[in-house]
């Protein structure tokens, strides 16, 4: 409590353009949107990281292995099944704390996604106001963590297929038609560097073949139901990582039983895709093939991470029999896949569990095919708190630079230059503001080889008078009066008390009244 209420506290708003939108204010609190403009390696590992403890261990969002290229934020999840209204709070970190550790990974040049659904989070988009809403609030998320992209997880009874509805590439069951919109509503808003991912499991894709769930009234209306969303957005999906993981026999092309636990599986469900297969086995209806870069392989990290684990070198026989073309098992692959995207794996915290083995192993696969190349890349500049007029711009140099030096701009002017060493390891470069005056500021960072230049992001901080509402956060000990906001809207806490998961405000009126 301050006893001379009328000494001001100098807070910042900072907006920022170009590779990161940040807005930072005294409480740490930050508002981000938009997208890293690097693109992902054309051979990438993926790994889903846990918002829970599970039995695998505690790991922050910031400590996940170098060995993955993007990292999959596991899950954002609906408040109920057809509000379409997706929520994600970080459980194991700040709000603040969190949104740091996601511009550290980016600033190593991985890419971070918020994925949807997963086994406890079925999205039934039933209506176009679910539609509104699912486009709203994955925005929410996407623009408050500055993250790169959508993953979709949908699981369980997420999408189904009305009987009759035949065509895959015509849909009328609502809730794939409702999909495919509010996806493409999404991809439309973030431009080409919004990554779009899918995740599902061989059920709703691969059985399709067989048995299709709106050609065919005597099977599960769910079979084969991702078809039509992956058809929708071809031209937008990034990749498609389909679990080959806890699933039951599925028929590859040739239709020959194939079951889990062998490099058979994996390679022969994969040149499905790569292949184009019919549906419900009818001529009328073929799912052409996807783009080699469009196909990444999903496995488990260990025995217990899903069912159908297989060892490394299993594994890495059905990579060789599809980037270099070759028989696995009795299974005749159809083509040479040089540009297969890559791996994914359930999960980043399992394999972590295991002391990195899946991914140290695949790491050194994936590297042997594209050895990574020194460039010249641009810094991702960022900026702190304002705290009593001092402040700190951050630039972030990506791993395998070529920059020999660099130099801090505020405005036009140059106020911090100095020498790099090119190499491998990403480094960081602070400059410390002190009692800077009221008024708004710009910085960038420029780096050079002694041959070309690159300009990073613009920084823009604003030091002001006004005082923001906070964000609301869990464990966080608020005081009876206190105004937070919470997905656009305003609150005042009403009772003392330490927040909780679950304590959100818009769920405990009796902790927290609406403005």
């Amino acid at each position: 409590m301050f006893k001379k209420k009328f000494l001001k506290k100098v807070i910042s708003t900072i907006v920022i353009t170009g590779v990161m939108v940040t807005g930072v204010s005294l409480n740490g609190a930050t508002k981000a949107s938009a997208i890293t403009t690097n693109k992902p390696p054309s051979h990438v590992i993926v790994g889903y990281w846990h918002n829970f403890n599970n039995g695998s261990g505690d790991l922050k969002l910031r400590d996940v292995s170098n060995n993955f290229d993007v990292v999959n934020i596991s899950f954002g999840e609906p408040t109920s099944v057809t509000s379409g209204d997706i929520r994600f709070t970080p459980y194991n970190a700040t709000e603040a704390e969190f949104k740091s550790d996601v511009q550290y990974l980016q600033s190593k040049g991985k890419k971070v996604l918020l994925s949807i659904g997963g086994q406890n989070g079925e999205v039934q988009l039933t209506t176009t106001a679910a539609v509104d809403t699912f486009y709203n609030s994955v925005s929410t998320i996407i623009d408050k963590y500055g993250l790169d992209g959508l993953d979709v997880d949908f699981e369980g009874h997420s999408l189904h297929l009305d009987y009759g509805d035949k065509d895959f590439k015509n849909p009328t069951t609502p809730v794939i038609v409702n999909t495919i919109s509010a996806l493409k509503k999404l991809k439309a808003k973030y431009g080409e560097n919004f990554m779009l991912t899918m995740a599902p499991e061989t059920f709703f894709v691969q059985l399709g073949h067989t048995y299709y769930g709106g050609l065919n009234q005597y099977v599960d209306n769910r079979a084969g139901a991702f078809l039509p969303v992956i058809y929708g957005l071809r031209d937008s999906l990034t990749w498609l990582q389909v679990q080959y993981y806890n699933s039951g026999p599925i028929n590859d092309i040739n239709g020959k039983s194939q079951s889990m636990g062998n490099a058979e599986f994996y390679a022969s469900l994969a040149d499905m895709l790569l292949t184009g297969f019919t549906v419900n086995n009818d001529s009328n209806y073929f799912f052409p093939a996807l783009r080699q870069d469009q196909v990444v392989i999903g496995v488990p990290s260990c025995n217990s991470a899903g069912g159908g684990y297989v060892s490394n070198a299993e594994l890495q026989k059905a990579l060789d029999g599809l980037i270099y073309s070759g028989t696995v098992g009795s299974y005749k692959i159809n083509n040479k896949y040089p540009n297969l995207r890559g791996l994914m794996t359930w999960s980043i915290n399992w394999d972590k569990y295991t002391n990195n083995d899946w991914s140290n192993y695949f790491r050194s696969y994936i590297n042997k095919l594209t050895p990574p190349t020194n460039t010249l890349s641009p810094a991702v500049v960022s900026a702190s708190s304002v705290t009593n007029r001092n402040y700190t711009v951050s630039a972030l140099i990506p791993a395998y630079n070529t920059a020999t030096s660099y130099k801090i701009y505020e405005g036009t002017a140059v106020v911090a230059s100095g020498n790099l060493t090119p190499g491998t390891q990403a480094q960081t470069i602070n400059y410390n503001i002190t009692s800077k005056a009221l008024g708004i500021y710009n910085y960038k960072t420029e780096l050079s080889d002694g041959s070309k230049t690159v300009v990073s992001n613009i920084v823009t901080v604003t030091v002001s008078d006004s005082v923001p509402s906070t964000e609301w956060a869990p464990n966080h000990a608020y005081t009876a009066g206190d105004i937070v906001t919470y997905y656009g809207a305003t609150y005042k806490c009403l009772q003392s008390h330490t927040s909780l998961v679950g304590w959100e405000p818009d769920k405990v009126a009796a902790l927290w009244q609406k403005q």
